[in-house]
């Protein structure tokens, strides 16, 4: 499905293009510093094919934007590039992964995002805001894709961190270790599935400045360089709530383990309790012919008396040990 389409040339919108019309679109991509900017969702094969052919683009690039469900990756095939981002987003409690993949030339952007509702037409408003770094070409509209969607990480570690500190606040509570732990390994998955996201940019940004830069990113290495530092941010940020997600992990199953210990020492003060008082009907249960105690008139209640007495001494012994 085609969300947009438009040229630009020297930072400046000229047209929206109808991608039907490829003569027109081919006739623009004839002039100097002008290139097509094209936003694509959901494509089907068919529909991404007029572009593969306009573009020339990589048959295995086009590949992967039809199939989808890649690894974050930058690639260069000659002197176009190729890029893979993950989108993360929060539907309905949980994380929502879509991606996007960018194909950048020398004189085109073509978008194809897959699986998300997020979109980037505040992206391109900002650019179009901004001419004089819109002038830089293609290679500013993919810093500002790549900007966008690292930054739509931010809210996404506030919330995973958030939603640590109320867990946090629940894991000494009596009885909540059960949903604790759910609540934890479930919070686990979706770091994970952030960090899966967050690692490789890293990776695909160290390409696109310092050391050897591609042709057509050489005035925008600055810009990539900024997104990089909000990468390493939301990386350390990532880092930090999986240490102490692992804390709180160590301690709700301490906690577990105290809660079950403190039931085994209650049981065993019980039967030690309920032990003695067995031990004496035991005793005189065994009818023996010559038990004085069983001619004694008061021998049945001093019985009593005694096994009561004995489970009380021992029922205070163990409350004031702090087993009961």
């Amino acid at each position: 499905m085609l969300i947009n389409c438009a040229v630009y040339q020297h930072g400046k919108k000229l047209a929206d293009l109808v991608p039907e019309r490829s003569e027109e679109l081919a006739s623009y991509l004839e002039r100097p510093d002008c290139f097509v900017w094209i936003a694509l969702r959901d494509p089907e094969p068919t529909e991404l094919e007029p572009y593969r052919r306009l573009f020339n683009l990589h048959a295995l690039a086009v590949e992967d934007a039809i199939s989808g469900q890649q690894r974050p990756k930058f690639e260069e095939y000659g002197e176009d590039l190729f890029a893979v981002m993950h989108l993360v987003d929060w539907v309905g409690g949980d994380l929502s992964l879509g991606e996007v993949a960018v194909f950048v030339g020398a004189n085109y952007v073509l978008s194809v995002r897959r699986g998300s509702k997020l979109h980037f037409l505040g992206v391109r408003e900002r650019c179009e805001r901004e001419p004089e770094l819109l002038a830089h070409g293609p290679s500013f509209v993919l810093y500002a894709l790549m900007d966008a969607v690292v930054d739509r990480y931010f809210p996404i570690v506030d919330l995973l961190e958030s939603e640590l500190e109320e867990i946090e606040q629940s894991i000494f509570v009596r009885g909540a270790q059960l949903d604790n732990i759910k609540r934890l390994y479930e919070l686990k998955r979706r770091l994970m599935l952030l960090r899966r996201a967050v690692a490789p940019m890293l990776e695909m940004l160290s390409k696109l400045h310092g050391g050897r830069i591609p042709p057509i990113c050489a005035r925008t290495g600055d810009y990539f360089r900024d997104v990089a530092d909000h990468l390493a941010r939301i990386e350390s940020a990532i880092d930090s709530v999986r240490d102490t997600l692992g804390t709180a992990i160590q301690a709700n199953l301490s906690m577990v383990a105290i809660d079950d210990s403190n039931v085994t020492k209650r049981l065993a003060a019980w039967a030690g309790i309920f032990a003695a008082a067995t031990a004496f009907a035991g005793i005189w249960g065994m009818n023996f012919e010559h038990m004085p105690e069983l001619k004694w008139t008061w021998g049945y209640p001093a019985a009593l008396g005694l096994i009561v007495s004995v489970c009380g001494l021992l029922w205070w012994r163990f409350k004031k040990a702090g087993w009961l």
